[in-house]
């Protein structure tokens, strides 16, 4: 598949602020993309990094995950490409009133609840091939971003410690949507 013609089809289809339907579409599947999406989030294509964002952000909008595998589906072809972890890395994160929101590295903004929960999952360093438990966020269409380790060290600094079942455990909240950033 030619990355020119799918970024097209995109950039020609109507601009809306509204993710399209990608979980509506099932369109035939017509082979892998050379496309990688790297553990530390960043985009390669032929074994080059993106350097645009606007495209990561286009092509990010019809990423669809189907069981473990994960495609760019317009509503006429699906096409392969590979996710080492998730798509998605928290970079950046604010208190909105008591609401915690979470933004990616790109630019994608939810507020951490029910509709949005935090999840612990193992996570394997590139650097040293250590394994350790980091919280993860859904952030749409059964697409998940991990958290980037210098917003664990800030949420670290800010959770409340409690004492349970596991141990002491550092938790957060957003409004009433109580999480755990693991046991200690």
């Amino acid at each position: 598949m030619d990355l020119g013609k799918l970024t097209q089809q995109l950039t020609d289809a109507a601009p809306t602020k509204q993710m399209p339907p990608v979980d509506k579409w099932d369109p035939p599947f017509c082979g892998d993309m050379n496309l990688v999406i790297k553990s530390n989030g960043q985009w390669w294509h032929e074994g080059t990094p993106f350097t645009r964002a606007k495209l990561v952000s286009l092509l990010s909008s019809v990423l669809k995950k189907e069981d473990e595998a994960y495609f760019l589906v317009t509503p006429v072809e699906k096409i392969g490409i590979k996710v080492e972890d998730v798509p998605f890395i928290i970079v950046d994160w604010r208190f909105e009133k008591s609401a915690l929101l979470v933004k990616t590295q790109i630019g994608d903004e939810v507020e951490v609840g029910l509709d949005h929960p935090i999840q612990l999952r193992h996570f394997t360093s590139d650097s040293d091939s250590t394994e350790t438990l980091v919280p993860y966020c859904l952030i749409r269409r059964n697409l998940w971003a991990r958290l980037h380790q210098n917003v664990m060290y800030q949420w670290a600094e800010i959770a409340t410690e409690k004492s349970s079942e596991k141990g002491n455990e550092l938790t957060m909240k957003s409004n009433d949507y109580q999480f755990s950033l693991g046991t200690f």
